[in-house]
């Protein structure tokens, strides 16, 4: 399948998952974005752009925390069920949201925010080329010390090899496209920045197995 076809079946598949299954990943923020909240406070950092925020329990975390944040998903179910949730929790006035897609940059000036989370959105069906593009431009818009916080499912995760392979590390189990990084693509990933840590943990059933990865923009 082409990376184009895939990158769009995937849109539909989350879009639609979003929908049927409102809320589906809870109410209570992911262990990255409470382990993220708190380096992001020692840091300094005043404001968080969000990708792949989903039905925004992460995003809503962050808001919740202090934080202004800026929510991007490709799913436009994902982001009403987050703008209606940020209302019904009085931090709407914190929280801004944006439909689209990575693969066409991230629409920011150059050195504009503290701070990136992203969990597992570098696992999605992104191609290795494009994670290395995503990677450089969330340094492009972070400012000199911004920090940017990533998780991945990894190649040590049960579903790795497993399901339809589509090439460069992304396997389908479920209808879901998931690309495995090596420790090599993380260490890649960090090169021109300062690998603060990684560290490995589990979520959910199976259960996935993924890194966090924390990494900063050298002053």
């Amino acid at each position: 399948m082409a990376d184009n076809e895939l990158a769009e079946t995937q849109r539909r598949h989350w879009h639609r998952t979003y929908t049927d299954h409102p809320g589906m990943y809870g109410e209570q923020p992911s262990d990255a974005a409470v382990h993220a909240a708190t380096f992001f406070c020692d840091a300094g950092v005043h404001d968080v752009l969000e990708l792949g925020a989903g039905h925004g329990r992460d995003a809503l975390h962050f808001a919740r925390e202090g934080f202004t944040v800026q929510a991007s998903d490709f799913s436009a179910s994902g982001l009403d069920q987050l703008r209606r949730a940020a209302r019904e929790q009085g931090v709407a006035g914190q929280v801004t949201t944006e439909l689209f897609d990575v693969r066409e940059g991230l629409r920011l000036p150059d050195g504009s925010v503290d701070a990136v989370f992203a969990h597992m959105l570098l696992s999605m069906a992104l191609s290795s080329d494009e994670i290395h593009a995503l990677v450089a431009d969330v340094r492009r818009v972070l400012r000199p010390g911004g920090v940017f916080v990533y998780t991945v499912r990894h190649t040590g995760d049960a579903h790795h090899g497993a399901g339809i392979s589509h090439g460069d590390g992304i396997f389908e189990h479920g209808g879901f496209a998931v690309h495995f990084f090596s420790r090599d693509l993380v260490d890649a990933l960090a090169d021109g920045w300062t690998l603060i840590e990684v560290y490995g943990f589990e979520e959910g059933e199976l259960p996935r197995r993924l890194w966090c990865v924390t990494q900063t923009v050298p002053r």
